[in-house]
């Protein structure tokens, strides 16, 4: 049995992976991000292709989006916005 994301957690998903895209590119982290886009893009493509993940899928998406949480605190304090 697969499991699936609702509406709002794909949403904020897509919101995290735009913030990432706008990451300056004189950041510290800006390379990071852009991996980290790719791995979360491609999940995106995933669940709305109907694709179903499993636990395993689940657990590596949610520390995705930890880690991007993560950049986007600390490009913000590297720039003095936090």
């Amino acid at each position: 049995m697969g499991l699936s994301l609702d509406d709002k957690d794909l949403e904020l998903i897509k919101r995290l992976i735009d913030r990432l895209e706008h990451l300056s590119a004189d950041s510290t982290y800006a390379h990071r991000a852009s991996g980290l886009r790719g791995s979360l893009l491609r999940y995106v493509e995933r669940i709305e292709a109907g694709d179903n993940m499993n636990c395993s899928d689940q657990v590596q998406l949610d520390l995705l989006v930890e880690y991007g949480f993560e950049i986007l605190i600390l490009s913000a304090k590297e720039i003095g916005a936090a």
